[in-house]
């Protein structure tokens, strides 16, 4: 046999060696993933009816030492498995599915070991509750019947869970702030049966409805316990403190953004971006405020005051237009119309045929935002999609209405419903629950979808949405700003000790919001660390992948394409949906 003829035969020897390595790995690999999308919703009941697994809609959580203990060596398990798996014997999709399986189960295993918010977040059984009856009868994923029926096999169970949560909560490191959330939020499970129950209880067997009143009876007096407690135990006794600190922050951020960028280097780049914003809204408020005066000189060298003085006078024009105090939701829907037919009109995007409906915050998950997209799991494809927006309380005075209704003017609200709904996370989320991988499905990366939604909301201004309207061009430019100051209070009040005056002073002065928003915000601040860097990382990384792919696509670069390809790999981070669309190794 000839020399070349060797080689070719080795050749040939080798490339199928590694080809059939591959598809040996990817076999095992696929395997996992499978095993742990069946297995590890069993490790929360509520959470499991959400995701759309409803194989455990009769169970309910535990919330114990020996729950934690479960979950946590379930973690270890699959850890120690997929790191026995090379990654670069995959493929290039399942190579993203191992790195994006490797870092959730070690997110997870550091939230249990070392955040350890089941001893001091209360909020986390204010939602698991709700959760467990919403997640029943908000969508109609199966008869009402056998939902009811699961909704009385959860409120049997009622007086056990909050017992569990009482016995769980460590009051000495419960920060005061989140106990008083709570309290507001408990009894949201009460509406919830009120409004979403009880009117299906004529469709009950005799027995069942019997059976079910008798539950909702036991349901409704471990709530009131529940209540009870928490005002006169938990709250006088709470003694935790809400700042996170450098190290928990700085890992939490780094498990979060999942890139190498660092607080300092997030903070110099948000810094950097709120003067560069702030000057373009200038510019355009300059346009404006000259057709309204137009014998007004700008100096060649403004001051920062002057600045803002007419960034300033321009916004009040914006502010003129507002919905009404009870007329927000209905606002909202005619928003939703006007945006879809933009999105149509321009053919942005191809939008799914999900049914999405605008509807009031349900009461135990207000005090966080203002609103929220609640998409189904992605079990449940196709199944109603809900924008929610929290009602304005009862309790504020006119000027605190005025305040929030400024802030929430018209053209804020079609920003809302671009972000929230159309093209933002309703269309994002619809899209991504149909990646073939379920896997990948339940991997989702906060900072790709939030970063999409903000990304939106300056595409569609891009486009023209509203004729080029420059006032709704500011109050985007406004809404971003808002994301910036998002990043630099979350950091600055969890690790430097930032105050409330001095939140206030950047949120109000040097980011243009009103009061009610910048107060909700700084209560929100409180509550959370780390998601509100989510809306300005993400849209830095979405806005710099498309500027490189326009580069590489050239010529043949179309926004629709660009879009329903983005939206087609789930909800992956975008260093991985970069690499994919240029065809570059996989990070590891």
């Amino acid at each position: 046999m000839s020399i070349l003829r060797i080689s070719l035969v080795l050749c040939f020897i080798i490339v199928f060696q590694v080809i059939f390595c591959e598809a040996s790995t990817d076999k095992e690999f696929e395997e996992l993933g499978r095993r742990y999308v069946d297995e590890f919703p069993g490790l929360s009941p509520v959470s499991a009816t959400l995701l759309g697994d409803h194989r455990y809609d009769h169970e309910l959580n535990h919330v114990t030492a020996e729950s934690r203990s479960r979950q946590v060596n379930f973690y270890r398990r699959y850890l120690k498995e997929i790191d026995g798996i090379d990654a670069n014997d995959l493929s290039r999709a399942n190579q993203i599915d191992h790195a994006l399986l490797g870092h959730r189960l070690r997110a997870q295993l550091w939230q249990q070991e070392e955040l350890q918010e089941w001893a001091w977040n209360p909020l986390n059984y204010t939602s698991l509750t709700g959760n467990s009856i919403y997640g029943l009868v908000a969508r109609d994923f199966a008869p009402i019947e056998k939902r009811l029926s699961c909704v009385a096999d959860r409120m049997e169970e009622f007086p056990m869970l909050f017992m569990q949560i009482r016995a769980t909560l460590e009051p000495e490191r419960v920060p005061k702030v989140h106990v008083e959330t709570a309290i507001k939020q408990n009894p949201g499970v009460l509406s919830i049966l009120n409004n979403m129950v009880k009117p299906h209880m004529d469709k009950l067997s005799r027995a069942e409805r019997k059976r079910l009143k008798k539950a909702m009876a036991t349901g409704r007096r471990a709530v009131k316990e529940h209540q009870k407690w928490l005002e006169s135990e938990l709250l006088p006794n709470a003694g935790g403190e809400f700042r996170i600190g450098a190290e928990l922050y700085d890992k939490k951020l780094e498990l979060t953004l999942q890139t190498s960028l660092s607080r300092k280097e997030l903070r110099e780049r948000a810094e950097e971006e709120l003067r560069s914003i702030r000057a373009k809204m200038y510019e355009i408020a300059k346009d404006v405020y000259k057709k309204q005066n137009p014998y007004t000189v700008f100096p060649d060298q403004p001051t920062k005051s002057y600045m803002q003085a007419i960034i300033r006078s321009v916004l009040e024009l914006a502010y003129r237009q507002t919905p009404l105090r009870d007329e927000v939701v209905a606002t909202a829907k005619e928003s939703l119309k006007t945006t879809e037919s933009f999105v149509r009109e321009k053919d942005l995007v191809t939008i799914p045929p999900d049914p999405i409906d605008i509807i009031i915050m349900p009461e135990f998950q207000r005090g966080v935002s203002i609103a929220y997209c609640d998409s189904p799991g992605v079990l449940d494809v196709g199944q109603q999609t809900f924008y929610a927006i929290a009602p304005l309380p009862e309790d504020w005075t006119d000027k605190q209405v005025g305040s929030f209704l400024r802030e929430y003017n018209l053209r804020s609200i079609h920003n809302l419903t671009i972000h929230e709904a159309m093209p933002g996370h309703f269309l994002q989320i619809a899209h991504s629950n149909r990646y073939p991988g379920k896997l990948r499905s339940v991997l989702s990366s906060d900072v790709f979808i939030e970063g999409w939604a903000v990304y939106t909301e300056h595409m569609m201004c891009e486009q023209g949405f509203l004729d080029n309207d420059p006032l709704m061009h500011l109050i985007v430019l406004k809404w971003y700003l808002r994301s910036i100051a998002n990043a630099i209070i979350d950091q600055a009040i969890h690790v430097d000790g930032m105050s409330r005056d001095e939140a206030m002073q950047l949120m109000i002065e040097e980011t243009f919001q009103e009061e009610r928003e910048a107060a909700a915000k700084w209560t929100r601040a409180q509550l959370t660390s780390v998601q509100l860097s989510t809306y300005f990382v993400g849209f830095q990384e979405h806005r710099d992948m498309i500027r490189k792919i326009r580069r590489a696509w050239g010529e043949e670069f179309d926004l629709k394409k660009y879009h329903d390809k983005v939206l087609s790999f789930g909800s992956p981070p975008v260093k991985y949906v970069q690499a994919l669309l240029l065809d570059e190794d996989i990070p590891h």
